[in-house]
């Protein structure tokens, strides 16, 4: 009786395997045991319910894995593998269904300045705050504050 067996890790190919390994084996998370706490904490779901580490996937399952910076990841299981692998081997072993990461901002950092100005003045770090300020979106720092009495009568 000759079963299929992968040609990578000689593990079979229509069986289960631990989704923590899973996700480690096809490079999803770094390490095996980032995989087993990512279970616990509820960030990985198989098939829609959130699982536990020894929790078995097997091909055709689809396998959510939110990574840290609030990406998520969605996959098909192709080929349950229980050994790492390589990076070309690993992409085969799914189908990646995962949305397109943002699109990073294109943000002039704030407060950069040439070398050998010395300090900023209190001007320049005036400016830097209210260019922060713009920057996270959140209006001038001192928009909150009233105005002084000598501005509000015109002195």
């Amino acid at each position: 009786m000759a079963s299929e067996t992968s040609p990578h890790t000689g593990e079979p190919d229509g069986g289960s395997v631990r989704v923590d390994s899973w996700i480690w084996s096809v490079r999803l998370v770094k390490t095996r045991s980032a995989g087993a706490a990512a279970c616990k904490g509820g960030h990985v779901r198989v098939n829609g319910e959130r699982v536990k580490p020894a929790y078995g996937v097997k091909p055709g399952d689809e396998v959510r894995v939110r990574q840290p910076g609030g990406r998520e990841r969605v996959v098909i299981v192709k080929r349950a593998i229980r050994k790492r692998v390589g990076a070309p081997v690993a992409v085969e072993c799914y189908v990646d269904n995962s949305p397109p990461p943002p699109p990073r901002e294109a943000v002039a950092p704030a407060g950069v300045r040439d070398r050998g100005t010395g300090r900023p003045t209190k001007r320049d770090r005036r400016d830097m705050d209210r260019l922060r300020a713009l920057n996270s979106r959140r209006g001038p720092a001192n928009s909150a504050r009233p105005p002084f009495e000598d501005e509000a009568e015109g002195r």
